[in-house]
């Protein structure tokens, strides 16, 4: 059976819905026992290298600036983050990892190693190194689309 470029489209998209839900389902198991949520640990992962506008870590992580602005505030409550002085914009903060917020983190690798290893073991290195390029690639040629 061929398939159409709709009928591509529509698989690729019904995919992504379906493995958007398997990794916040584990991303929620391996944060939950570091305090964190998923979501948590999204926007705590954008900012654990260097600082970020709220926009900018909505734009990084595809969601909208209003739910980063919510947990950004929740994760500064907490202790996770601190919002920072931006010289390139005096009114935009920038949202800052702190020394918990790291600590947290820290605190998943060990389940998220393991995770990763059992994927690898399902899969194959070469196969998930060829996965990961392909979402790459689409989630790129998305945002081109996007962008015209």
């Amino acid at each position: 059976m061929t398939r159409t470029e709709q009928d591509l489209f529509s698989t690729a998209a019904i995919t992504s819905f379906k493995l958007n839900g398997q990794f916040l389902a584990i991303a929620e198991e391996l944060a939950g026992p570091a305090g964190l949520t998923a979501a948590w640990w999204q926007v705590l992962g954008a900012v654990l290298h260097e600082p970020l506008p709220v926009a900018g870590i909505a734009r990084e992580m595809g969601i909208t600036r209003q739910s980063v602005q919510r947990i950004a505030d929740l994760l500064v409550e907490k202790g996770f983050a601190e919002y920072r002085p931006n010289p390139q914009h005096k009114r935009a903060k920038l949202v800052a990892g702190t020394a918990a917020g790291h600590a947290a983190v820290r605190r998943i690798n060990p389940q998220h190693a393991e995770m990763s290893a059992r994927l690898v073991a399902e899969l194959g290195i070469e196969r998930f190194t060829r996965i990961v390029d392909s979402l790459t690639d689409l989630s790129a040629a998305l945002e081109a689309i996007e962008s015209e």
